[in-house]
């Protein structure tokens, strides 16, 4: 479940008969007319619980009480699920493509890499809350509404995920433009995990610690790196390169 706040944002969300909304909250400071009416009047239609909070209230659901214009709304998300019962369910032998997030700070960003993972050969993203860009309208906006639909794996620490990965016989691969080992060559029997790191600093120490391979992108034209959201592009689809 991720919760939205914002009212266009979340009145989009209750004219998107294809989500399932499991709450409204609104403050009671909020005016019953315009667009709060509007979002009052769709929660009714559609059957959903509208609950009243104060002020102080709201910005703990909404975890930003600065910018929740007094409306939040729970969405339920039936392809999130946590990293640990997403191992717990995989088949014995299995050869799945995960896509780790270390730091991806810019909400744009985070927005199209889930929007190509959940578009591509990728079979779920590991964001930690630690670090990460927060699940908010900026993402929402830029991944085109796919977060609801996104193969989300949360976790609090992506070390801490990452060690649980290789425990389960994953590969960590990181990508940093000077490893010797191409995306494109690269090829395992195992698992793998592709960890994408902060748009600045890149792959965080503890993070590199755990990896096994390092991957670059062959760049031509002096052309340093690419943003870290095309390079999401680029592994969610490279799987098809081979098929």
């Amino acid at each position: 479940m991720v919760t939205v706040y914002g009212r266009k944002a979340v009145l989009e969300v209750l004219q998107d008969k294809n989500l399932q909304c499991h709450a409204l909250h609104l403050a009671d400071s909020n005016v019953e007319k315009g667009i709060i009416a509007q979002i009052r009047a769709l929660a009714e239609a559609r059957g959903i619980a509208i609950n009243i909070h104060s002020r102080v209230e709201l910005s703990r659901i909404s975890k930003s009480g600065k910018q929740d214009q007094g409306v939040a709304a729970d969405i339920l998300c039936p392809s999130f699920n946590t990293l640990e019962q997403y191992l717990l369910s995989l088949p014995e032998s299995p050869c799945v493509r995960l896509l780790a997030l270390d730091g991806i700070s810019n909400p744009q960003n985070l927005g199209m890499i889930l929007r190509s993972a959940a578009a591509g050969k990728i079979d779920g993203i590991i964001w930690s809350r630690r670090g990460n860009a927060a699940l908010g309208p900026l993402v929402i906006k830029a991944s085109a509404g796919t977060l609801y639909r996104a193969p989300l794996l949360l976790c609090q620490d992506l070390a801490e995920a990452l060690t649980q990965c290789k425990r389960a016989g994953m590969d960590i691969c990181t990508l940093e433009a000077s490893a010797p080992s191409t995306l494109f060559g690269y090829r395992s029997e195992s698992s793998i995990v592709y960890v994408l790191g902060n748009e600045t600093q890149g792959v965080s120490r503890a993070v590199s610690a755990l990896a096994d391979t390092a991957l670059s992108i062959p760049m031509r034209n002096g052309v340093e790196s690419l943003n870290v959201a095309v390079t999401a592009s680029l592994i969610a689809f490279a799987g098809d390169l081979g098929d």
